[in-house]
């Protein structure tokens, strides 16, 4: 077993500017916080995170992205590097995205939309730049969900990761949907499964986690990076805890 350290992701939602969190995916379903995303980001690197994603919900209803200011203003204001999802759908959306300061971008509809494209994006952008987002209903036997959760395709998630890892895909996120915002602890089978078909693969986990030793469980797996945020919103895992696992 390899133990690398896994790394930190915290995640922040934006609807109108605002960060925003919902449950399971749900619109109806939001909470939103009075904290900056600026503020915020700043406040994460300061305990020694060093990745964020910044997910434009906005993006995500309307199938283009809306909050590039947002990014460009974290990108701006920290060092972090930013992962960027929501609405990514076209070769222009990526290339905005990265003239916004993200260092990558999560897409997880046009893959399923638009498979060759978005594998020729592995291709024209890079492998380090390019992140397949696959989530999935564990309950209902694996189907991928798209836009923003809103929609169940009848795709299975190990033949639609199967497709893009032969074409060079380097980074995979997958979020088990059941699991999101409810914090039960993440799919830790789902995720050893992942592992052990696509040798390799750096997979980051979402949804789920709720404390450090889930973290812990998914550094031991061999994840690369851990997406968490309602852990965090509601005080499960502190940013005090964050930093004694990074310095760790």
């Amino acid at each position: 077993m390899h133990f690398k350290k896994i790394q930190i992701i915290p995640s922040i939602s934006i609807i109108d500017n605002k960060i925003t969190r919902l449950q399971q995916g749900d619109f109806a379903k939001e909470q939103v916080y009075s904290e900056s995303p600026v503020d915020l980001a700043q406040k994460f690197e300061d305990h020694g995170i060093t990745k964020l994603q910044l997910i434009d919900l906005d993006g995500t209803r309307k199938g283009k992205p809306v909050n590039y200011h947002v990014l460009e203003a974290i990108a701006g204001h920290t060092q972090l590097q930013v992962d960027f999802a929501g609405g990514i759908n076209t070769d222009g959306d990526v290339n905005a995205a990265f003239d916004h300061g993200a260092k990558r971008i999560t897409a997880a509809t046009a893959a399923v939309k638009h498979p060759s494209e978005f594998a020729s994006w592995v291709m024209s952008y890079g492998r380090e730049k390019i992140v397949l987002g696959a989530d999935t209903i564990s309950a209902e036997g694996l189907r991928v969900a798209i836009q923003g959760w809103q929609k169940d395709t009848k795709i299975n998630l190990f033949e639609h990761v199967e497709y893009f890892y032969s074409r060079s895909l380097k980074f995979l996120k997958t979020s088990d949907i059941s699991k999101e915002g409810i914090v039960e602890g993440p799919s830790f089978e789902l995720y050893r499964d992942l592992m052990e078909k696509f040798p390799g693969i750096k997979l980051i986990a979402s949804g789920g986690v709720h404390k450090v030793e889930d973290i812990e469980r998914l550094q031991d797996i061999g994840l690369y990076g851990v997406v968490f945020g309602r852990a965090y919103y509601e005080g499960m895992i502190t940013l005090k805890q964050i930093e004694q696992f990074i310095a760790k």
